[in-house]
């Protein structure tokens, strides 16, 4: 049955009866009670149109379709998405906080993600007119929220994407023996993810990019291992391993925003719903990404230290990226090898932040699902314009670890963390303490937000103190930073 909401674009309510559930059964998850006749009604009566609905609309006859994704589709997207820049920082952090802190923290913040990002999946079930963050900041504080949140969302992915600029930038610099200038590396980088991001739908992202897809997939396991095997080959055998270290608390801290930056992919979970077939199948994707991503980065972090190190007098530890501990030669194929992983994330990543803009700006029209040049156009100029800003980023905080640090406080704390914990209040306003099982969820989503504050505030103030010192490394320098 299809009905025309108020901006005129056509809606299929086949297509979005299975997002509309009563309140008591959405609130606790349950996917099933779809208010069909309340719906139909709402729509003759004009008093829901194509903003509350599923962002695309129908989409029976368009040009351009973005429900496409299957639920593996979309795992695999968030793998490429998640595991790359991350997984590189790790083994520095278990050197920084010992192995069993370290070991304790990655599985705490592991399934804190999980959780949170569960959360973010009911939200959406609930809204499903929510596409992004903007989307979800209009619901929980009107107009304002909308800016506020979809400003925040596309600085963060912003910011992620000059992170894959810059471990682009270190990973020429490491394969040509610093060929050229660092900046033209940068430009390089730029090029290559705006390409990749032209596709206007995520469907066509992946299967464009199927075959780099799965090699993005096995270039950061096949790194990985690599990294792994040859530090144990390349171990003097003498390496001293500590469980706990005498850190300062600024220093453990720094460590923890970069355990924190490996599970940052929540601020992409609403715009990859949005493009599933069947978004209450978005659990599995998640717990694809959170099952593969914890077994690399523990497995990894861990082995890698072991046979690295610390820091001492005649050894400088594990460095950050990983395979900077390697011999030349090895981390020449080892970042070879990690190239297609390095370019998907961040081709990913631009889309997503790309995908943003362009709803915003055609949403509720047929404009989206043209070939027309106005389309188009706007989607190459959108693409270009991140793009070159995000280059500008990377150019501008040199130092890898620092970058990492800063986007885990600023932005990390609030998506991954704080906003979920949000979000829960909001679908459960009244019945905090219904009965005990909502009671424990609700201290549990206390702790959470309280756990985003003291990132927010604590990683601004280690990250600011570590730029500030690390200012050596000069900003928009064509000297080799790797």
């Amino acid at each position: 049955m299809k009905f025309f909401a108020n901006s005129g674009s056509s809606l299929d309510l086949s297509r979005v009866k299975f997002t509309m559930f009563d309140e008591k059964h959405a609130a606790d998850g349950k996917v099933d009670g779809p208010l069909e006749k309340d719906l139909e009604n709402k729509l003759d009566s004009k008093q829901l149109d194509a903003k509350q609905l599923e962002p695309f609309g129908n989409e029976e006859t368009a040009e351009i379709k973005y429900r496409t994704m299957k639920w593996w589709h979309c795992g695999m997207l968030m793998i490429a998405e998640n595991v790359s820049v991350g997984i590189l920082s790790l083994p520095s952090a278990v050197a920084t906080l010992g192995m069993v802190p370290a070991a304790i923290m990655i599985l705490f913040v592991s399934a804190l993600s999980w959780y949170t990002g569960y959360v973010i999946g009911q939200f959406k079930l609930r809204h499903p007119e929510v596409h992004s963050m903007g989307d979800a900041g209009e619901i929980l504080m009107g107009p304002f929220g909308r800016e506020l949140l979809g400003l925040g969302q596309l600085l963060l992915l912003i910011f992620l994407m000059a992170s894959n600029i810059l471990m682009f930038n270190i990973l020429m610099n490491v394969l040509t023996d610093h060929g050229t200038c660092t900046l033209v590396f940068g430009v390089v980088g730029l090029i290559i993810c705006f390409l990749g991001a032209l596709p206007r739908t995520m469907d066509k992202v992946y299967w464009m990019n199927s075959t780099d897809l799965y090699e993005a997939f096995l270039s950061v396991f096949v790194a990985t291992v690599l990294t792994m095997i040859t530090v144990g080959v390349e171990s003097k055998g003498h390496v001293k391993n500590e469980a706990t270290t005498d850190v300062s608390f600024r220093e453990g801290f720094l460590a923890v925003t970069n355990i924190i930056f490996a599970y940052l992919a929540h601020v992409a979970y609403f715009g990859f719903m949005s493009e599933t077939e069947d978004p209450r199948t978005f659990n599995k994707s998640l717990a694809m990404l959170q099952i593969v991503d914890t077994v690399l980065y523990l497995v990894s972090a861990l082995l890698i230290y072991h046979y690295v190190g610390p820091e001492t007098a005649t050894s400088p530890g594990v460095q950050s990226p990983a395979i900077l501990s390697l011999s030349p030669l090895m981390g020449k194929i080892a970042w070879g090898i990690s190239i297609p992983t390095t370019i998907l994330s961040g081709v990913v990543l631009g889309h997503v932040a790309c995908k943003y803009i362009y709803v915003r700006m055609f949403r509720g029209s047929d404009k989206m699902h043209r070939r027309s040049f106005l389309s188009i156009g706007s989607w190459v100029a959108i693409c270009l314009g991140v793009w070159v800003i995000a280059w500008i980023v990377a150019e501008s905080i040199p130092v890898f670890n620092d970058l990492l640090s800063l986007i885990s406080a600023v932005f990390g704390s609030w998506f991954s963390f704080g906003l979920p914990a949000i979000f829960w209040f909001y679908m459960n306003k009244g019945r905090y303490f219904q009965n005990w099982k909502k009671a424990v969820l609700t201290i549990t989503n206390i702790l959470v937000l309280a756990i985003a504050f003291a990132i927010c505030g604590l990683g601004l103030w280690v990250s600011g103190v570590a730029i500030h010192e690390d200012s050596v490394t000069k900003s928009w320098s064509c000297a080799n930073n790797a």
